[in-house]
C-alpha cells in the first residue's frame, strides 16, 4: 500500500511507538530480569564516574567547613583539590616508574593472552565432551562439578596452595617421605605463571562452557547424522558443523574479551602469591599494582590515573577490534 494519503502529496506520518501500560505489563517479565543488572551499573558503574576528575587532581583529604553546603569529606576534598591536568599521568613513565610500569604491563597482557586462548579451546572442549556423553545423569554431574569451583572465593583457594606447597606443606612433606628436596614454590618464579594458568583453567572453564554448550545443543542432531552416514568422523563432525556455529559467540566473547585485556583478576594474582616478595616480578599486574598505590603514601591521583588509562585503553580495543570484525565479517560485529 502507498503511504501518500487520498487528496494530498504529503506521506502519512507512522505514529511512533511509545511506552504504554500496556506495553510495560507485556514486557514486565524481561523488565524484571534486566533490573538487577541495570541496578548493579548504575550503583558500580555510572554513580563513581564523577570520580574520574581524581585523576587531574592534586586530591588531598580535607574536613569541609561548618558552613559548607556540602559535609562529606570526600565529595568536598574531590570538588576544592586543585588541578594539575596531566601531572599524574607522568608518574607512569617517570625514569624511577618506567620498568615497573613497563613489567606489570607486560605481566597484564601475558597473562590475559593465555587465558583467553587456553580458556577458549579447554571451555569449548568440556562442552563437546559433556555434550557426547549418553548418560544425561552423568553429563549434568560432571558439568557441575566443574561449574562448582567459580563460586569458590579465590582467599580459600590462596589457603588450600599455601597448605599444599609450602615449605612445611603437604607436597614438600611427601617429598621428604621419598628423601627428594622440598620445592620452594614461594620463592620460585618458574612455577607460577602454570599455577596461575591451572588455578584460571580450575575456575572458569566450567562457567566458560555453559553458553557453548548452550549453542551446541541447539543445533539440529540430523546434521550430525547426515555426516556420520557420509562417513564423517568425530573431529570432521566438529570442524565443519559445530565449530562454524559456535564461531559467532566466539568472536561476541573475544571482542569483549580484548577489551579486558589490561585489566586482571585481582583475587587471583594478590591471593594466590600470599604476598610473597619474591614473586613480584611475576605477579604482580595493573590491578595489584594499583591497589599497592593505594596501600602506600602516594597522591590518590597516582592510581586514578593509572586506572582512567587502563579503563581508556580497554574502550579503544574494543572499538578498533570491532571494527575490524565489522570490516571482515560485518554479520559477527557487536555493534
Amino acid at each position: 500500500m502507498s503511504d501518500i494519503a487520498v487528496g494530498t502529496s504529503k506521506p502519512v506520518s507512522k505514529p511512533k511507538p511509545r511506552w504504554t501500560t500496556d506495553v510495560i505489563y507485556c514486557n514486565l517479565s524481561y523488565l524484571m530480569m534486566v533490573l538487577p543488572g541495570a541496578t548493579w551499573l548504575i550503583f558500580f558503574a555510572y554513580l563513581p564516574m564523577p570520580g574520574i576528575i581524581m585523576a587531574f587532581k592534586d586530591y588531598r583529604l580535607q574536613k569541609p567547613p561548618e558552613d559548607y553546603w556540602i559535609q562529606n569529606r570526600f565529595i568536598y576534598s574531590l570538588i576544592e583539590s586543585p588541578w594539575v591536568g596531566w601531572d599524574n599521568f607522568q608518574y607512569l613513565i617517570l625514569p624511577t616508574n618506567l620498568n615497573n610500569t613497563i613489567l606489570f604491563v607486560r605481566n597484564t597482557v601475558f597473562y590475559n593472552l593465555m587465558f583467553m586462548v587456553v580458556g577458549l579451546v579447554f571451555s569449548i572442549a568440556l562442552a563437546v565432551i559433556i555434550y557426547e556423553l549418553t548418560n544425561r545423569f552423568l553429563a549434568k554431574l560432571y558439568h557441575s562439578i566443574f561449574f562448582l569451583p567459580f563460586f569458590i572465593s579465590w582467599v580459600v583457594v590462596a589457603y588450600v596452595v599455601y597448605a599444599l606447597a609450602n615449605q612445611t606443606g603437604i607436597i614438600n612433606t611427601i617429598l621428604s617421605s621419598w628423601s627428594m628436596e622440598p620445592i620452594e614454590i614461594y620463592k620460585e618464579k618458574t612455577y607460577w605463571p602454570y599455577i596461575f594458568l591451572f588455578a584460571n583453567l580450575w575456575k572458569y572453564t566450567g562457567n566458560g562452557s555453559i553458553l557453548y554448550l548452550a549453542i551446541i545443543t541447539g543445533i539440529d542432531r540430523q546434521l550430525y547424522e547426515a555426516a556420520a552416514i557420509d562417513g564423517a568422523n568425530k573431529w570432521q563432525q566438529f570442524w565443519n558443523i559445530t565449530f562454524p556455529q559456535l564461531i559467532p559467540t566466539i568472536v561476541l566473547l573475544q571482542i569483549l574479551a580484548v577489551g579486558r585485556i589490561f585489566a586482571s583478576d585481582f583475587d587471583l594474582f594478590y591471593a594466590l602469591p600470599a604476598g610473597s616478595v619474591m614473586l613480584r616480578d611475576v605477579s604482580t599486574t595493573i590491578d595489584v599494582y594499583v591497589f599497592n598505590m593505594l596501600r602506600s603514601t602516594v597522591p590518590l591521583g597516582y592510581p586514578a590515573a593509572v586506572s582512567l588509562v587502563q579503563s581508556v585503553i580497554g574502550f579503544v580495543l574494543i572499538l578498533v577490534t570491532n571494527y575490524v570484525v565489522r570490516k571482515t565479517r560485518p554479520d559477527l560485529a557487536l555493534f
